[in-house]
């Protein structure tokens, strides 16, 4: 099976910590990079992953807080030194361009790239992102400026061919994409070969959901419904509620039941506030709601 798996670069919230960094993660889908959000310190944790530079060429900017893009800058600097040549494209709300524009053309206007910035409504769940092998979605979310997650779904495989029964109906090379995207064979005497005797099904299409950071917001559960992982902001835990409603906020049993009620088959829990030296009290908090819930931690590579 192709990759889909999910690299953390930070999961902290806006004050870095020794126990995590700002907003950051990678998403590979069949060796593709897809960065999400990029916190300070994001290209060394991006190293120490061992993921590859050169294969990086899209990032997602959910909002315009510093802990989710103070580290472009310096990201885009090292790629220039490292010689890079392809067209880098950062998709954003309004805004990242009057900000991030003169930072480049003051300390990378030497840079032998391009750097493309595309901006998208964050009210809206549009498509902003489509090739071959992903859709990238936006997720509107509620937070105290413009915020949103987004919803990457893996493109359907065709179906595998069978070849003991392509080389028994002499199946010419001619019909087999035909037959691999679910046409039926018509053998010479008009017998009706199905599909379904021809091929067997290709491994299911996956997903994934990043959702930080946000507000407690059912809205988002029809976008989501079904997702593989879904990655939600837990900054606060049930205690410290109120701050989560003054700053437009999640706690981690308002992420279980969002995971819940979309029916993800995983939740991922991260955006940790630094007054939680030990995460586990915010994942006991959900596991009482959604059982199947993971802490996010710097390092860690989640395989769908």
């Amino acid at each position: 099976m192709e990759r889909f798996e999910l690299d953390i670069l930070g999961c902290g919230s806006a004050t870095p910590t020794t126990l995590h960094n700002p907003s950051s993660q990678v998403l590979n889908v069949r060796d593709k990079l897809f960065m999400i959000d990029c916190g300070e310190g994001t290209q060394l944790q991006f190293r120490r992953s061992k993921l590859r530079f050169g294969r990086l060429n899209h990032i997602f900017i959910s909002h315009l807080h510093g802990d989710h893009c103070f580290g472009l800058i310096g990201l885009i600097s090292t790629l220039g030194l490292l010689g890079r040549t392809g067209d880098l494209s950062i998709y954003s709300v309004a805004g990242l361009e009057d900000v991030l524009r003169p930072e480049i053309d003051f300390f990378c206007k030497d840079a032998p790239f391009k750097v493309k910035i595309e901006t998208f409504d964050p009210a809206k769940n549009d498509i902003i992102y489509d090739d071959r092998s992903v859709s990238v979605s936006t997720i509107p979310l509620k937070h105290r400026v413009p915020c949103a997650g987004f919803l990457f779904k893996e493109k359907q495989k065709e179906a595998h061919l069978i070849p003991d029964m392509i080389k028994f109906y002499n199946i010419p090379v001619k019909e087999l994409s035909r037959i691999k995207q679910g046409a039926d064979f018509i053998t010479e005497d008009g017998t009706v070969v199905p599909h379904e005797r021809l091929t067997k099904p290709a491994e299911a299409a996956r997903s994934y959901a990043y959702c930080s950071d946000t507000a407690y917001s059912e809205k988002i559960i029809p976008i989501i419904e079904g997702v593989d992982l879904l990655y939600h902001e837990a900054t606060f835990a049930d205690s410290d509620s109120y701050r989560a409603r003054e700053t437009g906020h999640s706690t981690a049993r308002q992420a279980a039941q969002i995971a819940k009620l979309s029916n993800a088959k995983k939740l991922m829990l991260g955006h940790f506030s630094a007054r939680y030296p030990d995460n586990n009290e915010l994942l006991r908090e959900a596991l009482e709601v959604f059982p199947s819930t993971i802490l996010a931690n710097e390092g860690l590579r989640e395989k769908l």
